[in-house]
């Protein structure tokens, strides 16, 4: 998923919402950005209650993760703007509250899951029914919140980007949080053999108990030369990038013939360049997943990954960790812990 870099020519989703001067219904709790840059000015007021529209159920939401996008829209660094005030949560899951008069594939009671662009660290959110999925039995709400962001990203990645197949050395940056730990689960599971990179030991054990067979430290030990040391000199077959910045080249270097670097996204808030005399050099190439583009483009494509995933999630297959829980009034540190990638697995507020 990109995170990096907004277009101001697109046209910003407008979102805005009722104070408590001039409600006309109940009020619920919900974080608000009302200035761009700072996480200190996120606040927790009351605000009218959602009523579902047209196609709409209303989520009473019992979690709801936390995304890069989210960092970036609270600075209005994304490519797409939502217009103050907003409310920061792209992802969610909880039990389905209330349902439009033509809403006839849900009903009060359901668990589901689901994403909005803004919304979802709020007592309640009101979604379209195509943006909801239901919860398979014996999956927890963190759990349900937290996946479909970072696993529909990996295995796009891992399936449609890189092409993986039985045996591959799978190298993937940033290797603990969201979309990285989910690659190392998926890449395992499709027959990968995974090296995890991260920042420190305590990421990598963490990694290690998710499926990696090796870890580098890049913090202590140089990248390219370690994925070098542990390919035999061979080198990797696929790169899973979601940080950018000076890991990618290192990175690169370290792709054996005709590997596949595939980029996912900028953590690390810079965007790389690769001299493109490396490619030629190795046969090797540069490829990308995005969701949101993939999922307008090749419909088809995307309706099987999606029931892929689904059963990678029933089956127990795809395994959300969540290794951080927070209070809807301390959303504002839940966010910085992404903003900071001190997360490892995935951070969620439980409204």
């Amino acid at each position: 998923m990109a995170v990096t870099g907004r277009d101001r020519k697109s046209s910003p989703r407008r979102v805005h919402l009722s104070t408590q001067r001039d409600m006309k219904c109940t009020a619920m709790r919900a974080v608000v950005c009302e200035n761009y840059g700072s996480l200190d000015d996120l606040r927790v007021v009351d605000v009218a209650e959602p009523v579902a529209t047209a196609d709409q159920v209303v989520v009473e939401v019992r979690a709801a993760a936390v995304n890069f996008t989210d960092v970036l829209l609270v600075h209005d660094r994304y490519q797409v703007s939502a217009s103050l005030p907003f409310t920061p949560g792209s992802e969610f899951s909880g039990v389905v509250n209330s349902v439009a008069d033509d809403v006839t594939t849900l009903a009060v009671g359901d668990r589901i899951f689901g994403m909005t662009f803004v919304g979802g660290f709020a007592e309640r959110v009101a979604v379209g029914c195509s943006s909801l999925k239901r919860i398979p039995d014996g999956v927890e709400f963190a759990a349900a919140a937290g996946f479909y962001v970072t696993y529909a990203t990996a295995h796009g990645a891992l399936r449609w980007a890189a092409e993986i197949r039985p045996g591959d050395c799978v190298v993937v940056l940033g290797a603990a949080g969201g979309v990285g730990l989910a690659a190392v689960q998926l890449a395992k599971s499709m027959g990968g053999r995974v090296i995890a990179a991260a920042s420190s030991p305590a990421k990598l054990a963490i990694c290690r108990e998710e499926g990696a067979v090796e870890g580098i430290d890049y913090s202590r030990e140089p990248l390219k030369e370690r994925i070098k040391e542990l390919t035999g000199g061979e080198g990797a077959d696929i790169v899973i990038d979601p940080v950018g910045g000076d890991l990618a080249e290192a990175a690169f270097r370290a792709l054996g013939w005709r590997g596949r670097f595939v980029v996912v996204g900028f953590a690390s808030g810079e965007i790389p360049k690769i001299a493109l005399n490396l490619p030629l050099l190795k046969g090797s190439e540069i490829r990308a997943f995005n969701i949101a583009p993939f999922s307008v483009k090749e419909p088809g494509a995307m309706r099987e990954l999606e029931d892929e995933l689904m059963e990678m999630l029933a089956s127990g297959i795809a395994r959300p960790r969540v290794t951080a829980r927070y209070p809807l009034a301390e959303a504002a540190a839940a966010i910085g812990e992404v903003a900071e990638r001190r997360a490892m697995g995935k951070v969620v507020v439980e409204p």
